[in-house]
């Protein structure tokens, strides 16, 4: 099975103010998740804030991971960033570190051409060995793949999976099914969006890709596995459980809420790099409520 399946949960990465990463935290964090069981670790993803972090802490942040699970649970690594030739330098310098695989969101300021986007995964892809998951987030790099370019990148060695946002119009099951009797059916096909994750689950997606993951992997991990067994009612009753949760990553985007969380079961007290700002109290006492009603049993 490739390591794109089941729950992919996403950490944030404990930093201080300057952007130098804490590697013990890293080391906290993903033994948490590798000792509740996840299917794999998605570091320095949106969620592990790598957009923030200088190439030089990345590779900490990846050597601290690695020293914690490496050879226990498989380490997918971001390596998104602006230019094609900075983009293989990182696959290369995560190969070295040790991860297992790969994940990379076209990145821009100027926007891309579909045909640039094609390009900069082509020469990233030819670079490494490692499996490289195509990262389709458009709400964050304003960067839409047509099928066409799915398609053509399917068909590129080395890429291996694609991870999907919430589709524009119909239902995850109609998108899955058109996605896997056309080339793109040869990757594995997950879903981000965590709200979205109990329709992607019970529609048969590959993989969930995780923030609530990275700091509630064992309620995770049992969604998950529920729908895995085909437990429709149970995946459903986590959903109706997460919902306070949901209402509050749409609401402040899951990056902000993460580190609430984090901080609030004590799992690290890093803060998101700024510009960006820590929940206001009000928004944490939130939080603090959606985490009390979904480990409430």
């Amino acid at each position: 099975m490739s390591i794109f399946h089941g729950l992919s949960a996403f950490p944030i990465t404990p930093a201080n103010e300057h952007g130098v990463v804490d590697m013990e935290g890293v080391m906290r964090l993903t033994s948490h998740l590798s000792s509740n069981g996840v299917d794999s670790i998605g570091l320095l993803g949106s969620t592990g804030t790598y957009a923030y972090l200088s190439r030089t802490e990345r590779c900490r942040a990846i050597r601290a991971a690695v020293k914690t699970v490496g050879g226990k649970t498989p380490l997918i690594v971001g390596i998104g960033t602006l230019r094609t030739d900075d983009a293989q330098s990182l696959a290369r310098d995560a190969a070295a570190e040790g991860a297992d695989g790969l994940l990379m969101a076209p990145v821009s300021y100027t926007p891309l051409t579909q045909e640039e986007a094609y390009q900069h995964y082509k020469a990233v892809a030819e670079v490494t060995s490692l499996p490289l998951c195509i990262y389709n987030n458009p709400s964050t790099t304003h960067f839409s793949f047509s099928r066409e370019l799915l398609e053509r990148l399917a068909d590129v060695p080395n890429i291996a999976a694609v991870k999907m946002p919430a589709p524009a119009e119909g239902t995850i099951a109609q998108e899955l099914a058109a996605l896997r009797s056309s080339p793109i059916g040869k990757l594995a096909i997950g879903y981000s969006g965590d709200w979205i994750a109990a329709e992607a689950l019970l529609a048969g997606s590959d993989g969930w890709f995780s923030v609530l993951g990275g700091f509630l992997p064992k309620l995770a991990k049992a969604m998950v596995t529920a729908a895995q067994e085909g437990d429709a009612c149970t995946v459903n009753q986590y959903q109706q459980m997460l919902e306070p949760m949901w209402t509050l990553f749409r609401k402040f985007g899951s990056l902000r809420v993460a580190y609430a969380a984090i901080n609030l079961l004590e799992l690290s007290s890093a803060q998101p790099p700024r510009p960006i700002l820590p929940l206001p109290l009000q928004d944490r006492k939130r939080t603090m409520d959606a985490l009390k009603a979904c480990t409430a049993s």
